[in-house]
């Protein structure tokens, strides 16, 4: 069995050391100031907001009697893409004041219901199979409805918080 030089099993470990403190990820940043957070919120919220008259439109449009025309699916495509671009940026706010965190979730929930609200209405417009019922509920559409307010609601709570400069 040979022998190895003094010496080399420190360097191994040495070596060892280094590539485990590598492996470790960076310590975290510290946390943002409260009311830099509540800027953060509320800029993508400001845009949930004005996406969701768009949306409110769109899905009205979907119940207006007569054929649906081509351009309120586009319509429809460009919020729900524009609402699933707005959950992302939402998830990826480094929030950690809990009130904070809970409002995000909220808008979230609001924002998810509106793209599945956009989703249904062109499934309505647009259905490959019309009958009686299928034609009733389309008509029934007329936007998006309570949640649409309860996200300006939470918009404006938190602008009267009084933390935003």
């Amino acid at each position: 069995m040979p022998v190895s030089p003094t010496g080399s099993g420190t360097a191994l470990r040495r070596r060892a050391a280094l590539l485990v403190t590598r492996m470790r990820p960076p310590p975290a940043p510290p946390p943002l100031p409260r009311a830099v957070q509540v800027r953060a919120l509320l800029a993508v919220l400001e845009d949930a907001v004005a996406t969701q008259q768009r949306a409110d439109a769109a899905v009205a449009s979907c119940g207006e009697p007569g054929p649906v025309c081509g351009q309120t699916a586009r319509d429809c495509c460009d919020a729900s893409s524009a609402l699933l671009h707005l959950r992302a940026r939402l998830r990826e706010l480094p929030l950690t004041d809990p009130g904070l965190a809970q409002k995000r979730a909220y808008a979230g929930r609001l924002l998810d219901y509106g793209q599945w609200m956009v989703h249904q209405s062109v499934n309505l417009a647009f259905t490959v199979h019309p009958d009686a019922r299928t034609e009733a509920a389309r008509l029934q559409l007329n936007g998006l409805g309570r949640p649409a307010d309860d996200l300006r609601r939470l918009r404006d709570a938190l602008t009267a918080e009084g933390d935003v400069p």
